[in-house]
């Protein structure tokens, strides 16, 4: 295993165990199956070596829910640092929150499962799951009680947990994240970003967009991303360097919400199949793989748009494909489990 240094080294697909053929074909499938971008954006790393970019593999855009892979590695940093831990009550860093939400922890914001609603999240047409544009003021009646008890994927529930975090870290989330993490793996920073809401009263730092929603999302390119992809495929380690505690990496890449729980608020169902804001390829609530055809081991941050990334340690792979086309055409989990078995029947070692 290498790690790129300014740039990511290049290899053919064949030096790195992958046929030619049967890669091209994958690629093939997953054109034919997007949108309008296809595989224009698309990234592939195996054994930290670069074995395909799409011509538009450094255009930077927003990434939306990606964004919430990058605020769970924030509270990582910030438990790893011994200023936080997943059991931590949020009132106890916004006291806000100690009327209607008193009993929720940080490991039900990352989780989905604190039943948070601010004011102003009602339906904004097709958007269901948590609009507001005043994520920081806590809505009278909770989405569900107690937290723990349901799964939610609601947006403002994690802008709000981005300005916990934020207050525990005494500094905005993308220091920290540029110091502890973009910096040390080497991302461009004239490539990557993150939007944000400003100062929010009661705190002296900026506060990061949490959810990647209201455009205070992530911005980069799926060159960029890949290094955050390969990081976490090499257990947060970086060559000799651990920059994020193995166990966390553990932790948030595996099912970290119940198949039991009740489903409330959205149709976006991450019961068995979700981490620590990151989606795993668990058991559905219908007995099925989230991606059937690729290992179970299977991890990927995931956003609105088509903006896609998948870390596949059985194959010591990243994959990211990113784009501007779900109006088009939604990739959805089924494509991309045929895209990845696909690309996993090319593999020869």
């Amino acid at each position: 295993m290498i790690f790129p240094g300014r740039e990511w080294q290049e290899a053919s697909p064949a030096s790195q165990g992958l046929d030619p053929e049967g890669l091209r074909g994958a690629i093939d499938y997953l054109e034919r199956h997007a949108g309008q971008d296809g595989a224009r954006e698309l990234v592939i790393v195996r054994n930290g070596y670069l074995v395909w970019r799409g011509p538009a593999a450094d255009k930077v855009h927003g990434v939306w829910s990606c964004t919430k892979a990058f605020t769970s590695t924030t509270l990582g940093l910030l438990i790893d640092d011994g200023k936080c831990s997943l059991d931590t009550p949020a009132r106890e860093i916004v006291p806000a929150l100690a009327d209607r939400y008193g009993e929720v922890t940080l490991r039900q914001f990352t989780t989905m499962t604190s039943g948070y609603r601010a004011v102003g999240d009602e339906p904004q047409g097709t958007y269901v799951h948590g609009p507001s544009k005043t994520p920081f003021t806590p809505g009278l009646e909770p989405l569900f009680s107690p937290p723990g008890s349901a799964y939610a994927y609601w947006d403002s529930a994690m802008n709000q947990f981005a300005h916990v975090l934020t207050r525990v870290a005494g500094e905005p989330l993308h220091t920290l994240f540029r110091r502890r993490i973009a910096e040390p793996i080497g991302m461009d920073p004239s490539h990557w970003r993150w939007g944000d809401f400003g100062q929010v009263e009661g705190t002296s730092a900026v506060v990061n967009g949490g959810a990647g929603n209201q455009g205070r999302n992530v911005f980069i390119n799926a060159r960029e991303l890949a290094r955050l992809g390969h990081l976490f495929l090499n257990r947060g380690r970086w060559k000799d360097r651990q920059l994020l505690s193995e166990k966390w990496v553990s932790l948030a890449t595996s099912v970290q919400v119940p198949a039991g729980l009740e489903l409330r608020g959205a149709p976006i169902d991450g019961r068995g199949v979700y981490g620590f804001n990151w989606w795993v390829n668990g058991i559905t609530v219908d007995g099925e793989r989230k991606w059937p055809g690729a290992p179970p081991g299977t991890f990927a941050a995931s956003g609105f748009n088509n903006n896609d990334m998948f870390v596949i340690p059985e194959w010591r792979m990243v994959v990211v494909r990113l784009g501007l086309d779900e109006g088009t055409r939604e990739i959805t989990d089924a494509v991309y489990g045929s895209f990845l078995a696909k690309l996993g029947a090319a593999l020869r070692n």
